[in-house]
């Protein structure tokens, strides 16, 4: 097996919104979060949840306690730079104080990036990259619909570029959120299909930024990247998130009521959002990336159909981390050897992820054999993702985990 690095600095480093409030019913506390910015508000949401009661209850509670509330309903999935365009356009002389991002991923994203424009002008597109916001965005307040992004807590805004047909991010401490609401009920009316690969994200989430690279960065890398590798606190949210989706991805499944499993993943999801905010994601996002474009499937279940394979490929390097996964999804056998215990918890991974209904291989996910080179090139402009990883990723260790994931090979990696 290679050699493990380890946090040889003792290294802890969060980045997270100044309140955070979590429980069934607690939206009730956004008017006060937001009047505390305040009287213009800007929520921002998806056409969908606009017709729901919760939507209409939202907006009487912000308008009751004085707030003027502008509404743009028109978010669409994956973000397109357009969304963001028209808002500025709308809402730019309307003299917001705060926005408000009220939905799944996209929403949240859309939230941030949106008061990055209306606050310090210009285009979306001068801002993609890492530390290129020159400044403060406007205050922005995060709830969350879905249990899996983990975006309600992150400092990154994910847009597609309809022009240049690419997902870019923007990266800066910048976008952190204010506060952040969390109420499991939004959850409750989440279509099985959208609850699976929500879950699936948030699970890649937590296995990837706890068997990350530890980068031990110093005080001018802490300063210039987001991402400065697994450390002392994010792996104190890992651990908790992932029993929490031991516990719960299941019962979700078989009881989509079950509020207070529903309550669980929703608080893992959070704690992978944690984690990945200094973290990061790592290879399974990066060969992800490519596999949306072509196949426009969910992202969680694109992570989640890579996930069982990039896990093997990282396992060499990362036997000790597995083996505690191993132990953290009570799946290990006391007295194992580390690798036994590893691929315990490896496998108890995958069988999360089947009872989500993801994707057992890329095959079935529709990604055709002929393209995996195209996937495996495109994966290694992910650099900012890449480096997360524990084990080095080449385009041809790309194409070979891109080939095992085409064909369902779950067989594990000699070791190197």
């Amino acid at each position: 097996m290679t050699a493990e690095n380890r946090n040889e600095i003792r290294l802890g480093l969060l980045r997270q919104p100044g309140t955070v409030v979590f429980g069934p019913g607690q939206r009730a506390h956004l008017p006060g979060l937001a009047a505390r910015h305040g009287s213009r508000v800007l929520v921002v949401t998806d056409e969908r949840m606009t017709t729901t009661p919760e939507f209409a209850g939202l907006i009487e509670s912000l308008e009751t306690a004085g707030l003027e509330t502008h509404v743009y309903g028109e978010v669409e999935a994956e973000l397109p730079r357009e969304n963001i365009q028209r808002a500025v356009q709308r809402f730019g002389g309307e003299g917001i104080d705060v926005v408000i991002g009220l939905g799944g991923g996209s929403c949240l994203d859309m939230a941030k990036v949106t008061a990055l424009v209306l606050a310090q002008g210009g285009d979306v597109r001068d801002y993609y990259g890492e530390n290129l916001v020159p400044g403060p965005a406007l205050p922005v307040i995060t709830v969350p619909t879905t249990a899996g992004t983990g975006a309600e807590v992150s400092c990154i805004g994910v847009v597609f570029d309809t022009e240049r047909g690419v997902k870019v991010g923007v990266a800066s401490a910048y976008l952190e959120p204010v506060a952040t609401v969390i109420d499991p009920e939004f959850t409750l009316s989440a279509p099985p299909g959208l609850t699976a690969a929500t879950g699936a994200d948030a699970l890649s989430h937590l296995v990837e930024s706890f068997t990350d690279v530890a980068k031990n960065p110093s005080l001018d890398e802490m300063q210039r990247h987001l991402y400065v590798g697994k450390n002392l606190l994010t792996d104190v949210y890992c651990r908790y998130g992932l029993e929490l989706l031991n516990r719960s991805l299941e019962r979700v499944v078989a009881d989509p009521s079950d509020l207070a499993a529903r309550a669980d993943t929703m608080l893992a999801a959070y704690c992978g959002g944690m984690a990945l905010n200094t973290a990061g994601t790592a290879a399974a996002h990066a060969l992800q990336s490519p596999i949306g474009g072509l196949t426009h499937t969910p992202h969680g279940f694109g992570v989640g159909a890579l996930l069982p394979y990039v896990m093997r490929f990282n396992l060499p390097a990362r036997v000790s981390v597995f083996a505690e996964l191993g132990r953290l999804l009570g799946v290990a056998e006391p007295g194992a050897d580390e690798l036994s215990q590893a691929r315990a918890g490896i496998e108890r991974v995958d069988a999360l992820l089947a009872a989500l209904g993801v994707p057992g291989d890329l095959a079935e996910l529709g990604v055709a054999e002929q393209d995996l080179e195209l996937i495996a090139e495109q994966a290694m402009l992910s650099t900012r993702l890449l480096a997360n990883n524990p084990r080095e990723l080449t385009q041809q260790d790309a194409l070979e985990v891109l080939r095992r994931a085409h064909r369902g090979d779950r067989s594990y990696w000699e070791a190197s």
